[in-house]
């Protein structure tokens, strides 16, 4: 429904910006839907996002398995990860551009059919170019996911509550790491990797048919032009921002994806463990990504400078004492609390930075943070191939988040004269 004041006004413009004069500014439309209509409508989205997050966080999970079946070494076999996170990175703009006029409803449902395939693909690959491939192609749908979805949950939820929009959008990326990424390391110990990436297949299909059942059908979600979308991109701060995102996140990753080496053999700890650890990661991830909903709608920067802030003292920590495994699991909570925190705090602050490209911005931010999958993954690799050991991920980590914090600070300095 469309405010009174603009009857024209649909979610993905920027009616939201003061105009010329100075004249108040008019909210974005909300749903008028029952408690009921919207509760589904915001489930069917998070499930969404439970299968993106299930099958992207899956493969570090099973990347030992990986390895082994395809006759390579881990590091060489974190070449999927890295296919992944760049089908994110480049397909965030891309796809969100190439279909910036289509309705945010049937946008969310083509981007589920794609990675329906991408994963099945993934699943017959016989080789690891084709197994990059796959990923490759799986992972081009899920930033104008994210962007969608954040659009979508934000004309359901309402205005002023952006930050938390978006991390509903999240949680159930998060609730992947909890629940999905271990259940899918756990099928793919026992059954196989392939049938892992066909599980998420099938869960994928779910997905899709709650999207199409319990989304709205209204034209308040229709897109925007693609000249207003690239407008955000002319601005400096919006690449800076990502700039900090890819750079900040890039140690969850560093960390994440050699999380079963870390278990086996820096903590000693039987393979069995590699899930109860994917647990923790995901439990600290979900409780971060919900307090930084909050804290991104109330206090615009907190959440990125306590996360950042906080993930360098427990990478220290890891680094130093990772090997212990009463240090390791509580280590793996914080830092997957910490850096969460930070991430609706960058998409609320790229929204309010491009107001007239909120798809694109939701985009972007998952286009930035997966730069970092793609960053850390290589930085912690690197590390290892080095001879620094299994927990040298930790010293590149630090690095990388500590980048992204002193780009930040750059930033409200030069705003603040």
């Amino acid at each position: 429904m469309t405010s009174p004041a603009s009857p024209a006004l649909r979610a993905g413009q920027a009616a939201h910006l003061p105009p010329a004069g100075g004249a108040k500014a008019v909210p974005p439309p909300t749903s008028i839907a029952p408690p009921l209509s919207r509760a589904l409508a915001l489930f069917a989205l998070a499930l969404g996002s439970f299968v993106i997050g299930t099958s992207e966080f899956a493969s570090m999970g099973i990347i030992q398995l990986i390895s082994a079946s395809l006759g390579i070494a881990v590091p060489q076999a974190t070449g999927a990860v890295t296919a992944y996170a760049l089908g994110v990175v480049i397909g965030a703009p891309a796809v969100t551009l190439a279909a910036a006029r289509l309705n945010r409803r049937t946008l969310l449902l083509a981007l589920m059919a794609l990675f329906i395939l991408g994963n099945v693909l993934s699943a017959l690959a016989a080789s690891l170019p084709q197994l990059m491939a796959a990923r490759f192609l799986a992972g081009l749908p899920q930033g104008a996911y994210f962007g969608a979805g954040a659009m979508v949950a934000s004309y359901i939820m309402g205005p002023g509550q952006s930050g938390r929009a978006f991390a509903i959008v999240m949680t159930g990326l998060t609730v992947a790491t909890i629940i999905g990424s271990p259940l899918a390391t756990f099928l793919g110990q026992h059954l196989g990797w392939r049938e892992t990436y066909l599980a998420v297949a099938a869960l994928s299909t779910l997905a899709l048919l709650a999207i199409r059942q319990w989304l709205p059908r209204t034209a308040a979600l229709d897109g925007a032009p693609i000249i207003q979308e690239l407008s955000a991109l002319r601005k400096g701060r919006v690449w800076a921002i990502m700039a900090v995102a890819s750079t900040g996140i890039a140690s969850l990753f560093a960390i994440y994806t050699f999380v079963g080496p870390i278990v086996t053999d820096a903590a000693r700890l039987a393979p069995a463990m590699i899930p109860l650890a994917l647990a923790m990661f995901g439990i600290g991830m979900t409780v971060g990504n919900t307090a930084g909903g909050r804290l991104a709608d109330l206090y615009p920067m907190r959440g990125l400078v306590l996360g950042f802030g906080s993930a360098l003292v427990v990478l220290t920590v890891l680094a130093v004492q990772g090997q212990q495994p009463w240090v390791l699991f509580p280590a793996l909570f914080a830092l997957g609390a910490g850096l969460m925190a930070a991430i609706p705090t960058m998409q609320v602050h790229l929204t309010r930075l491009a107001p007239e490209a909120p798809s694109l911005m939701g985009a972007m931010t998952l286009a930035a943070c997966n730069l970092g999958n793609a960053i850390g993954a290589w930085a912690g690799g690197g590390a290892i191939d080095a001879g620094f050991g299994l927990l040298s991920p930790a010293w590149a980590g630090f690095v990388l988040t500590a980048t992204g914090l002193a780009i930040f600070s750059l930033l409200q300095r030069k705003a603040g004269r």
